[in-house]
């Protein structure tokens, strides 16, 4: 389950930046939360692939 968690937190940071850069106008937050979008599909492909290879194994 650290991978859930791992997940929740990225999406909270991501969250973060997010409300910074569209209700403050920063542009550097919109540049942290590009860069956290990508590590959150980069995560949710790693989960996928490990489900899918504990699916196939038993």
């Amino acid at each position: 389950m650290s991978r859930v968690s791992e997940l929740q937190s990225l999406v909270e940071s991501v969250s973060v930046e997010m409300e910074k850069f569209y209700d403050k106008g920063n542009k550097a937050a919109g540049t942290r939360a590009r860069k956290g979008l990508q590590d959150l599909k980069k995560l949710a492909q790693d989960i996928r692939l490990e489900i899918q290879a504990q699916k196939n194994a038993g």
